[in-house]
């Protein structure tokens, strides 16, 4: 099995299921069960099932409550990082960055660089190794998301574990591991002031 193509069929799903419920989406499901199912990916079950069973007002309510209202769940990469400082605009300047050295017009939809469906979408199809590139520098946050909503209960870690196993070697079991992978003291920065000494770069981060 192609990894590649394994890895970009899974993050196109993913930042597609990341999004805010809507008609098109629900549309979608055939597709994306087809697709992950050839790739052998059944992580995303949980949440397919949701979105064939519940009505769509339904499905909406629930994302608000998962992701608009809980700051465990934070969908923007760098907030586990640098929080609300100073710092993460020149990080979030980095991410267009990246964007525009990659050669493709990439449409933020309002939404601010490092959204997760947007760098998921980036990554499967307009520049899959600079995407992964940003996936891997940035695995720590996804991994605090992914333990966020599977200590939450919700379907939605299903997605963010399957993006997780797209990147090399396993899934740290705990935060504390997780900090270990970031190189040193906790990543999830949020509230801190800008030179607070706790806020330091994740490992291999400039």
């Amino acid at each position: 099995m192609n990894r590649q193509a394994r890895a970009r069929v899974v993050r196109q799903s993913a930042s597609w299921c990341l999004g805010y419920p809507d008609a098109q989406l629900i549309e979608r499901v055939p597709l994306l069960r087809t697709a992950l199912a050839e790739q052998g990916v059944a992580s995303l079950d949980a949440l397919l099932e949701q979105l064939e069973q519940l009505p769509l007002g339904e499905l909406q309510r629930s994302y608000v409550d998962v992701f608009d209202l809980s700051r465990r769940h934070a969908l923007y990469l760098s907030y586990w990082t640098d929080g609300d400082t100073r710092r993460r605009g020149q990080v979030l300047a980095a991410f267009k960055q990246r964007y525009r050295n990659s050669g493709f017009h990439v449409d933020t939809r309002g939404e601010l660089p490092d959204y997760l469906p947007l760098v998921l979408e980036f990554a499967a199809i307009a520049d899959p190794d600079a995407g992964e590139a940003l996936l891997r520098e940035y695995r720590p946050s996804l991994e605090l998301l992914r333990i966020g909503l599977e200590e939450d209960g919700t379907p939605y870690a299903g997605v963010v574990a399957a993006v997780c196993a797209t990147l090399p070697g396993p899934s740290p079991v705990d935060r504390a591991a997780v900090q270990a992978m970031a190189g040193g003291p906790p990543v999830e920065t949020v509230g801190l002031e800008p030179f607070d000494p706790r806020l330091l770069p994740m490992a291999g981060k400039r």
